[in-house]
């Protein structure tokens, strides 16, 4: 404890209970902890009684925690940077006919980018956060990312493009925990979100009406083409928007087996759709690779192509332009492109990428 006390850290408390345990535990260690809640959107046709994140009852919460701990607490409007950075890109996504993933864009530029730059200015050099992952230092004295220990709740997925300072500068004191252990801390705290429920939907559609959502923000519908594989018609849809690959319900196709999305042309607007043994890929490849260290030439391990999906055996390759080349050791359905690849040597994230598209 001695190392930690006097030393300032910023906790970026959601309102939930996981942030709220994080902020009890540091300080409890000696730390000098300040609360604070960012505020990064309007919530609107947020469901009555819904799993909320981010909401006007989140941050009276995460207001109310900190009230009980005694701690100075702010709240940061960082609406601006937060659809600039994530909600614009979500729909620029959706509208080129990709699958974003706005939880590991919110990490990567909001909370461990903005928000951690911002520290400094509350005199901390320290940013905690609730996530279930773990940050360690190896024999060399290099800081790695890992899997959270309760291995339901691990969000090391999430966390995969943060850099080695920003994981130097990081706590992630609840990754080590199992969830039940958290909600019985929160008690022993007496912390007012102890019996809180999650949050699961994407926080700035609590209502979970992506199409509507994407047309409010300005993706005009376009009628295509819905074909097979062969290039034989089934359908017609009103716009690749309302698609992502792996999708099978709500295609509007009577059909003698289930159909899958299997891809999306933009340009062309023709949603291609099949059984699912033609979802399958023997790999992928991703771009705009980021690495906890030395990007490896030749990689054997694991992967995961979604959050909560097992990881699976593959080996990868950096290609000479940048671009990384994954190969499943067994075929996998669901490879989508703007989902992330993240690579682990048994619970060490080594790196990622985003992915462009599946390959044989």
């Amino acid at each position: 404890m001695t190392e930690s006390v006097g030393k300032k850290v910023l906790v970026a408390m959601s309102g939930g209970v996981d942030s709220s345990v994080t902020a009890a535990l540091l300080q409890e260690r000696g730390y000098e902890v300040i609360g604070v809640t960012m505020q990064l959107y309007e919530p609107r046709h947020a469901p009555v009684g819904g799993k909320t994140c981010c909401s006007l009852t989140d941050v009276m919460d995460a207001g109310r925690v900190a009230k009980r701990l005694g701690i100075p607490f702010e709240v940061l409007d960082l609406r601006d940077k937060f659809k600039e950075m994530v909600i614009d890109d979500f729909v620029r996504e959706y509208a080129a006919g990709r699958t974003p993933n706005p939880c590991a864009r919110c990490n990567e530029r909001i909370k461990f980018g903005a928000l951690l730059e911002m520290a400094s200015s509350f005199g901390a050099d320290l940013l905690a956060t609730g996530h279930y992952a773990r940050i360690e230092k190896d024999a060399a004295g290099a800081y790695q990312l890992l899997k959270g220990l309760d291995q339901r709740k691990d969000q090391s997925y999430f966390l995969f493009a943060m850099n080695a300072d920003q994981l130097s500068r990081t706590i992630l004191p609840i990754g080590s925990m199992e969830k039940h252990e958290v909600r019985q801390l929160a008690e022993r705290y007496n912390l007012p979100t102890a019996q809180k429920q999650e949050s699961q939907e994407i926080c700035f559609i609590p209502d979970n009406d992506y199409v509507r959502f994407l047309e409010e923000n300005g993706v005009h519908p376009e009628p295509g083409e819905i074909v097979t594989s062969t290039g034989k018609k089934v359908g017609v849809h009103n716009g690749v928007h309302q698609f992502t690959v792996g999708q099978r319900r709500g295609l509007g196709i009577a059909w003698a087996e289930p159909l899958y999305v299997l891809a999306i042309d933009r340009d062309n607007a023709v949603v291609t759709v099949g059984p699912r043994h033609e979802l399958t890929c023997g790999g992928l490849v991703a771009g705009n690779t980021t690495w906890t260290g030395t990007a490896p030439e030749s990689f054997h391990g694991t992967c995961s192509i979604r959050y909560r999906q097992k990881p699976v055996p593959c080996e990868a390759a950096l290609e000479a332009d940048g671009k990384l080349r994954v190969k499943f050791e067994t075929p996998q359905g669901g490879v989508t492109p703007g989902q992330a690849v993240v690579l682990y040597d048994g619970d060490r994230v080594v790196g990622g990428g985003w992915i462009e598209a599946g390959t044989p």
